[in-house]
């Protein structure tokens, strides 16, 4: 049940950084801590625009640095899915299997007959994935789809 909401809430999910921070997206914390760098800045903007619910606002509006008007990629659903479950997905893949690595798979649209090869790369491979105790979610996206764009069988679904 868990991973049907999260698929259907990220495949509704309108999202665009044209004006935001890479990392935290659009919305008063990023406008309200723009220009600064850190950790500690980013987390704050982080909370800040996910406590108070103003992406949504920015996002229908077309303010707070938020354009309602682009397109939800893969990679976007892929990037919102991994920064939500970080936790979760570490766990999931050093052990190669559990709800939030199926969901990941799903979300990355690894059809049923390659899940286990991606679930079995992931797991392999996941100190290269995983390259840190703060890694970020962009870091982790772009260690993934590196691993996958350089496997035979999982090449096919190289996000762009």
């Amino acid at each position: 049940m868990k991973k049907l909401i999260a698929i259907s809430a990220l495949s509704l999910l309108p999202l665009s950084t044209a004006m935001a921070d890479q990392d935290i997206g659009c919305g008063f914390g990023s406008m309200l801590f723009a220009g600064k760098d850190g950790k500690v800045v980013k987390v704050l903007g982080a909370t800040t625009n996910g406590i108070s619910g103003n992406q949504t606002f920015g996002i229908t509006f077309g303010t707070l640095g938020c354009d309602g008007t682009g397109t939800v990629t893969a990679s976007t659903k892929v990037a919102t899915f991994i920064d939500g479950n970080m936790e979760q997905l570490a766990r999931d893949m050093s052990r190669g299997e559990g709800e939030a690595l199926e969901t990941l798979a799903e979300v990355w649209g690894v059809e049923s007959q390659d899940k286990a090869a991606f679930n079995k790369l992931v797991q392999t491979q996941f100190s290269h994935v995983f390259t840190s105790e703060n890694v970020t979610s962009q870091i982790v996206l772009e260690n993934l789809n590196t691993l996958v764009a350089n496997d035979a069988q999982l090449a096919s679904y190289t996000l762009s």
